[in-house]
């Protein structure tokens, strides 16, 4: 008869350890494989064993089991436990090349372990999605993309390298939509990116020095990134009230220090997390103070599309003196796969940042660009935003009632006036990773205030724009149970 019986296990993890728990036990069956001691046909004790016996969440477990099992050395999680599928000739060499060390020499940082998380439940079949910055699935126009589709496979484009710098047709075209937007720009100030993101990376490393200090808001976008600190930016972070940034708080004495060496990044429009819009006075104020004191500024415009009113005037447009950087895409309006953005700046800056691209990527997609392009020009792309805008604005109003019925007693809010996003603050001090975990085993996801901020705080990012308002509605009841349960356990 074989035997089935689990390995027994003494070993716990190093909570105080810098290596991320999850790892830590994908390193102890790594070496117990490697070193002999447990062969192919092991099986290893059920995830709710091994969690209760390494002291962690199941979920932490759960995620080493599914690290280990990408690499094809386990299967299984039935009520016999997980099964050792492989011990691998290559894991078992004496002389096996150490990856780690290469992995942990890379210059670019690892994201924090609980966005790496996100960023593998997203894909999970069945979870809910309540913090996700997409635009829900179902609302992308599949008629207007297969007309356009067939307009560019007709015309005689070419799906070779574009220019570095875009496609100069897709160029001219962005340049005169800034230009409605009050920007005096042109075509030579146009850089199209693949997604504003790398608009961030080719500054990062094409017009910043290591150590130069980067100012962004807190809670902010940035502070969830690592992109500068992998490029050996300090990042330090400003407060934010109502009305957008608090940019008097911005010390005067260390920012003439950096003088050459520092940047201001904002999303002054349906700002990520919080979804505040900064106000109008507010940025003719914030204009003065960078204009004062030469300091630049990397405004985001992802969101600034997605008004449920006017759109404000951008700060760009306010630029008397080429000191702002405008970063725009369609990821957040049209299509996060598309992977197409533009950055604006003055003419040398678009040089510069495009010779930096060319030898990152050799230019966005080509086939991506003349999508756009198309879009664009046959007016299919404004009359798809005008329509998502009136989707998002119903979410949002239904998003508000749903928090008004099951959170009023344990949060505030804001109500955002675009965008995606509601900024959530409970009352009492709330064990934000515990509900996490617990929300994550009742198949909800969402994005802890924590990765937004430099310290931790009692918020989360909601968002409206992924769930319909059934769904919507489902997943917070539900969330405001588990928030109940363990605030009963936490007294």
């Amino acid at each position: 008869m074989k035997n089935n019986l689990p390995v027994q296990i003494t070993w716990h993890p190093c909570k105080q350890s810098k290596v991320p728990v999850y790892q830590q036990i994908v390193n102890f069956v790594y070496k117990k494989i490697s070193s002999g001691e447990w062969n192919a046909g092991t099986y290893l004790p059920a995830q709710r064993r091994m969690a209760e016996i390494f002291d962690v969440n199941r979920s932490t477990v759960v995620s080493a089991m599914e690290e280990l099992a990408s690499y094809g050395i386990v299967a299984g999680k039935g009520r016999m436990g997980t099964k050792i599928i492989s011990d691998t000739w290559s894991l078992m060499l004496p002389n096996a090349l150490d990856w780690e060390k290469y992995i942990n020499a890379g210059v670019f940082r690892a994201n924090k372990r609980i966005i790496r998380m996100i960023n593998r439940f997203e894909f999970a079949p069945g979870i809910a999605r309540i913090s996700t910055g997409e635009l829900d699935p179902r609302l992308f126009p599949t008629t207007m993309w297969s007309q356009v589709l067939q307009k560019v496979s007709k015309e005689n484009f070419t799906f070779n390298y574009l220019e570095a710098l875009g496609a100069p047709c897709l160029r001219r075209v962005i340049a005169a939509r800034m230009q409605k937007r009050g920007m005096r720009v042109s075509a030579a100030n146009i850089l199209v990116t693949s997604g504003a993101l790398q608009g961030l990376q080719l500054i990062s490393v094409g017009l910043l020095k290591s150590n130069s200090v980067v100012y962004a808001e807190t809670p902010g976008y940035l502070q969830s990134l690592r992109v500068f600190q992998s490029a050996g930016m300090k990042l330090r972070g400003v407060s934010m009230d109502k009305r957008g940034i608090e940019f008097w708080k911005l010390p005067a004495n260390d920012i003439m220090k950096q003088k050459n060496k520092a940047f201001l990044y904002t999303i002054p429009t349906n700002h990520n997390p919080t979804g505040v819009t900064m106000s109008l006075s507010r940025r003719r104020e914030l204009m003065e103070f960078c204009n004062k004191r030469q300091l630049p500024i990397i405004e985001d415009g992802a969101y600034e599309e997605l008004c449920f009113n006017n759109i404000p005037q951008s700060l760009k447009s306010m630029d008397e003196n080429n000191i702002v950087i405008y970063l725009g895409t369609v990821s957040k309006t049209l299509a996060p796969g598309l992977r197409v953005g533009w950055l604006v700046a003055p003419e040398p800056i678009v040089q510069r940042l495009g010779d930096v691209k060319m030898q990152m990527d050799y230019g966005t997609s080509s086939v991506s660009q003349l999508i756009l392009l198309e879009f664009l020009n046959s007016g299919f792309y404004d009359e798809h935003i005008k329509e998502v805008k009136q989707e998002l604005l119903i979410r949002r109003d239904n998003a508000i009632a749903v928090l008004k019925k099951y959170c009023a007693d344990i949060a505030s809010w804001n109500v955002p006036d675009g965008g995606f996003y509601i900024w959530m603050t409970f009352k009492n001090n709330i064990p934000i990773e515990k509900l996490f975990f617990a929300a994550l085993q009742r198949k909800i996801l969402f994005n802890p205030g924590k990765i937004y901020d430099l310290m931790s705080n009692n918020s989360l990012r909601v968002s409206y724009s992924y769930l319909s308002c059934r769904e919507f509605a489902e997943a917070m009841k539900k969330f405001s149970e588990i928030i109940a349960e363990l605030s009963i356990q936490h007294k």
